[in-house]
């Protein structure tokens, strides 16, 4: 399997992001508000949603595993199919997702170690 961060964007700030998204553990959830401050960037959950969306795929970085903050999967046609394509993967992690795309956030959300979380901010605009 290819590093997470070999299919990056270019882009620092997308860097930061798969890496990060590449510690969550399969069977669990985190938003992309939650990605966001985990790398410093406080404020820029639709940066993290973009840096996600720029993945080509396939990916070696679990993407399925960040949801919106209701809990929730996206489900949209402006996804390209992407939206049933995370469905389909997190079901087969064992996590449920309702038909509209609601999950159990509470009973599988991310709490990564603190060895992980920034300890300054950082800018998701200026990297």
């Amino acid at each position: 399997m290819a590093s997470p961060v070999a299919a990056d964007s270019g882009r620092p700030f997308d860097r930061r992001v798969y890496a990060m998204v590449a510690h969550i553990p399969p069977g669990q959830l985190a938003t992309y508000g939650q990605v966001a401050e985990m790398i410093g960037a406080w404020g820029c959950a639709r940066q993290v949603g973009w840096a996600l969306r720029r993945l080509p795929l396939p990916s070696a970085v679990p993407w399925h595993r960040v949801v919106n903050a209701q809990g929730r999967i996206a489900m949209s046609p402006g996804r390209e199919g992407s939206d049933w394509m995370q469905r389909e993967l997190l079901l087969a992690e064992g996590i449920a997702v309702a038909p509209d795309g609601s999950l159990p956030l509470a009973r599988h959300r991310w709490h990564p170690p603190a060895a992980l979380l920034p300890l300054a901010a950082s800018s998701c605009t200026k990297d």
